[in-house]
């Protein structure tokens, strides 16, 4: 049986762009193939190029017409009680130590606009970073790929929202149907240190 041609799309090719330029200037020789498909899928926001084809090979079947090519997409269901806004934390989250000096090195990430500006290193700084893109983004509302991607395009300044898009799925804060078609905000109570980067942004 021949090979099943996988055509790429991408929502912006200029993030694209910018995505695996950043990737090819820590490259030390030229990439094989298939370490070129690894760039080009991360690029277009898949983890790699086995995700990339895990959810373009259907498609393309279905264009191709082979039979049951492409399963029924899961739907994105909103949580029930989810309220509109990000969620209040409850008392004993606010009672919890923040260091000071902690959130003013995180708000130094913001512009006055409160726009993500650079990814930090360590994984605490990154995890509340996410969680400031999840209060951003609509409760009990389900969004295109297109529409998550121009929200968080919105809320930083480094050209990245394929890579923002990803890590907020990887780490929980939203669901994605397996076609990649539907994403939705995860009702969760957010981390102290995020509550207090945000009342700071806020300010």
């Amino acid at each position: 049986m021949s090979r099943i041609p996988l055509p790429l799309a991408v929502a912006d090719i200029s993030a694209f762009a910018r995505a695996l330029r950043r990737q090819l200037d820590g490259q030390e020789r030229t990439p094989s193939h298939l370490e070129l498909l690894n760039l080009l899928a991360r690029a277009a926001g898949f983890r790699n190029f086995q995700h990339f084809r895990a959810e373009a090979e259907p498609r393309a079947g279905l264009a191709a017409g082979l039979p049951d090519a492409m399963p029924e997409p899961a739907p994105v269901v909103a949580p029930e009680a989810a309220p509109a806004v990000a969620p209040v934390a409850a008392p004993d989250a606010i009672a919890q130590p923040v260091d000071p000096r902690f959130v003013q090195r995180m708000a130094r990430l913001y512009d006055g606009e409160g726009r993500l500006l650079r990814w930090p290193k360590k994984t605490l700084p990154r995890l509340t970073c996410l969680w400031v893109l999840w209060s951003r983004l609509p409760a009990r509302e389900v969004m295109t790929e297109r529409q998550i991607s121009d929200r968080i395009a919105d809320l930083h300044g480094f050209g990245d929202y394929a890579f923002l898009r990803r890590q907020l799925v990887d780490h929980g804060l939203v669901t994605r149907t397996p076609d990649g078609r539907q994403y939705c905000r995860v009702e969760h109570r957010p981390s102290a240190e995020a509550l207090a980067l945000l009342e700071k942004l806020r300010g």
